[in-house]
């Protein structure tokens, strides 16, 4: 059974796709998509985590619904920001 999402790919340029979403009640990778393994180098320290998907989901199933448009070069926000680089502003509330 698939589920579906809606979400925005910027893979080949910004388009919105339904994707499939994995099960949330799999008893295999308990809706995480996969289960991930880590491994270690010869000394025994984390050297990294291999991810092996579960079958209740594929990642490759995507489609297209429509090309979002690029917002104008006078409402994109680049140089300073009013609101800091966090979103909030310095200035008292009044």
């Amino acid at each position: 059974m698939i589920r579906l999402r809606i979400q925005v790919s910027h893979r080949l340029g910004r388009w919105l796709v339904l994707t499939d979403t994995p099960h949330p009640d799999c008893r295999e990778c308990e809706g995480d998509g996969g289960i991930e393994y880590p491994y270690g180098d010869d000394d025994g320290e984390y050297a990294g985590s291999n991810w092996e998907p579960c079958g209740c989901w594929n990642e490759n199933h995507r489609w297209r619904l429509l090309p979002l448009p690029r917002l104008p070069r006078l409402l994109r926000r680049r140089g300073r920001d009013p609101w800091g680089p966090h979103g909030y502003s310095n200035e008292p509330p009044f």
